[in-house]
């Protein structure tokens, strides 16, 4: 099997991280050419989650560059730094490195916690666009003024587990991150073997501290910093990242984004719902390379 037309436009390859309080090397694929599309992964995957996506944005035209988040994929296992200050420096440093200019952040899930923290610290002055897909934003966790959150109990839970059988966690984790056996939208015991060995040889200290962020850190204030074309997916059947406190409530937060609620779809809609997701990735990224102006974009 070859595609010697992308061949010669793949780059693989690691920059070591220069503003972060804990520096460490960040591991990232390069490929294609044109506008910048950069995919920041979940947790406790790494960039190869984006395998659906990789290929369909490469053909559109657009140079994708995924990478993997400290203590995750082929990055480096610092002992620190798993804080979303520091990962917003780890994604700035990559942009900064790469020169990466009119870029779209694309960020699931924990990934959409480095997008609003990015904006809020560093500003639009490198990024065009913005795109949350099941993400953490605006906040997670249960409080007297977030009710609709995931309550305290839930990630002590998990924390509890991750530290007694972390394997055992994930495989459990694994299956409702796809909602296995609900048959709507099943994926093959494959893949979800090949997840769990992705998040398996993450760094335990990263697979824990990374929860800790997540579960606790409030993007409320960083979400006034979405102002350039955003948009939103969530599906309305997910069990990791209820849509209620996260999809639902930052599109209320950022009434300019386009709002997109996969119905059926799980935490895990980039894999189950791929055809579906990528259509309504390609359409709004498409707009850039159009006329339409930025108020027709969110029409």
């Amino acid at each position: 099997w070859r595609v010697p037309s992308l061949l010669p436009l793949l780059h693989v390859a690691k920059i070591t991280t220069s503003t972060a309080s804990v520096p460490t090397e960040i591991f990232y694929q390069d490929i294609g050419a044109g506008q910048p599309v950069v995919l920041i992964h979940g947790w406790p995957l790494s960039h190869r989650m984006w395998e659906p996506q990789v290929p369909v944005l490469t053909a559109a035209g657009f140079r994708t560059v995924a990478y993997d988040r400290r203590g995750f994929g082929h990055s480096g296992f610092p002992s620190g730094g798993y804080d979303y200050d520091t990962l917003a420096a780890d994604l700035n440093d990559l942009l900064t490195e790469l020169d990466l200019r009119d870029a779209i952040l694309v960020g699931f899930s924990m990934g959409g916690g480095e997008v609003a923290r990015y904006l809020s610290r560093y500003g639009t002055e490198r990024v065009a666009k913005a795109v949350l897909v099941s993400s953490v934003t605006p906040f997670l966790g249960q409080t007297a003024d977030n009710p609709d959150g995931v309550p305290q109990h839930v990630f002590e839970g998990m924390l509890k587990d991750m530290t007694t059988d972390r394997a055992a966690f994930l495989q459990a984790f694994n299956k409702a991150f796809f909602n296995d056996g609900l048959l709507t939208h099943p994926v093959s015991q494959g893949h979800l073997d090949y997840a769990f060995q992705i998040a398996v040889m993450a760094q335990p200290l990263a697979t824990v501290e990374c929860a800790k962020a997540f579960g606790g850190t409030d993007f409320r204030p960083d979400m006034a910093a979405f102002t350039v074309p955003t948009l939103i997916v969530h599906g309305d059947a997910d069990q990791i990242v209820p849509i209620e406190a996260s999809g639902a409530r930052a599109a209320e937060m950022v009434p300019s984004a386009r709002y997109e609620v996969l119905s059926g779809a799980p935490h895990g809609l980039y894999q189950t719902h791929a055809a579906e997701f990528n259509r309504i990735l390609l359409d709004f990224l498409g707009a850039s390379t159009s006329t339409t102006t930025a108020a027709e974009a969110q029409k």
